[in-house]
């Protein structure tokens, strides 16, 4: 997503870019919910896309419910709820198809005077620039700043996601037209509707988008989930498809346990649950001469501020905005980690904050009075401070 921002910008400013993916296949189907912010829907008016476009689907407020269905808190928030997919297909086809390539495996990046080249699997490309906009796995990043490493918050966040059509009356009723909070001891729950397959935005064609965040110690647990059916241990995280029937069948189970009986069947009904093992990467520097690092592969928050497409996208924004006309790339690098560090950190440290009563390992009784602050009804619906932060305050909320 970064990096598709970043080529349409560059693109706009004169620059000539080429996008090189390691994926063999599209990134399209996949269906994570993200909340919407006015400056992700800027910085989508600034490539030349229409925001206002059927970008998701419209929720009114978010509200938390107790174990029994009830519901325990209530907040207005009118936001724009939509899917990572939808916002890729928006960028993905705005870049033409020549430019985009698909099966190219990075293995380093060698710096040189007055250029940079990238080394593929396939051969050398040899550029005045080169953005590295690779995810939290970053080979770019793991060969300049091998130092920041991705670290295990603690726990798992479980996501799916459940066609409209398939959930009962009184579930549709009571959670489709809101943001979802369900709070089980040491833990979190929270769901809204996306558009359907293809960005099928039709009344009954949407889905249900959830995330349960459970804690998950790393030493055996996460170690556990990780393990394919074929005995496999994966790292960092596990496709889809491979994580095994046993543990699918134990998330629904504590689903019937712990959540809100609304809650439970939209997990019942999850045809491939998936787990995202949650982690911090902070980089020490997002620039490097002539390479730039921007998204996750520069700062990956935790989830909880919903932070991860809109600050992807105003690192594109001030790395164009800093390069400008002049063309002296190494100083306009400078500038714009100036302009964008401090922004990431500040994210990167609430994120934290918001999840820490998430976390597995044994806290202090000071600490954990102070990580159980942000786990009430309230804290949960109106505490997701990201609109000051990404414009650089440290406090107040998006509603």
């Amino acid at each position: 997503m970064s990096g598709l921002f970043a080529a349409l910008l560059l693109r706009q400013a004169g620059w000539d870019v080429e996008v090189f993916e390691r994926s063999e296949t599209e990134l399209t189907g996949r269906g994570a919910g993200i909340v919407t912010h006015i400056e992700l829907a800027d910085a989508l008016a600034a490539v030349g896309l229409d925001p206002a476009s059927k970008l998701g689907v419209e929720v009114a407020g978010r509200k938390t419910l107790d174990r029994a269905g009830n519901v325990v808190g209530e907040h207005p928030c009118p936001q724009t709820v939509t899917s990572w997919d939808r916002v890729f297909r928006m960028l993905r086809k705005a870049l033409p198809a020549k430019r985009y390539h698909l099966g190219k495996e990075l293995i380093r990046v060698d710096e040189r005077a007055g250029h940079v080249v990238a080394q593929f699997t396939d051969g050398a490309r040899e550029a005045d620039l080169l953005v590295g906009a690779d995810g939290f796995r970053s080979t770019v990043r793991a060969q300049f700043f091998p130092a920041a490493r991705p670290r295990y918050a603690g726990y798992v966040a479980w996501r799916g996601l459940v066609a409209e059509r398939a959930l009962s009356q009184r579930t549709l009723k009571d959670i489709f037209e809101s943001m979802v909070f369900c709070l089980p001891p040491g833990e979190q729950m929270l769901g809204y509707p996306v558009a359907g397959p293809k960005d099928d935005m039709r009344i009954r064609h949407r889905r249900y988008n959830f995330v349960w965040y459970r804690p998950t110690a790393e030493s055996h647990e996460l170690t556990r989930l990780l393990t394919d059916r074929s005995g496999k241990a994966h790292a960092l995280s596990i496709p889809p498809p491979l994580i095994r029937k046993e543990f699918i069948r134990e998330l629904k189970e504590a689903a019937e346990n712990l959540l809100a009986p609304q809650l439970a069947e939209v997990v019942s009904l999850a045809p491939q649950p998936f787990v995202q093992p949650i982690y911090d990467v902070e980089t020490p520097n997002m620039a490097s001469r002539r390479i730039a690092l921007i998204g996750d592969a520069a700062f990956l928050a935790r989830p909880h501020v919903g932070a991860g497409v809109t600050k992807a996208a105003q690192d594109a924004l001030a790395l164009v905005a800093a390069l400008g006309p002049e063309g002296n790339v190494e100083g306009a690098l400078e500038s714009f980690e100036r302009a964008r560090t401090g922004a990431n950190r500040r994210i990167i440290e609430r994120a934290r904050e918001l999840g820490a009563y998430l976390e597995s390992k044994p806290k202090s009784a000071s600490q954990r009075r102070e990580a159980e602050r942000h786990r009430t009804p309230q804290a949960v619906m109106t505490e997701i401070a990201l609109l000051d932060f990404l414009r650089g305050r440290a406090e107040g909320n998006p509603c």
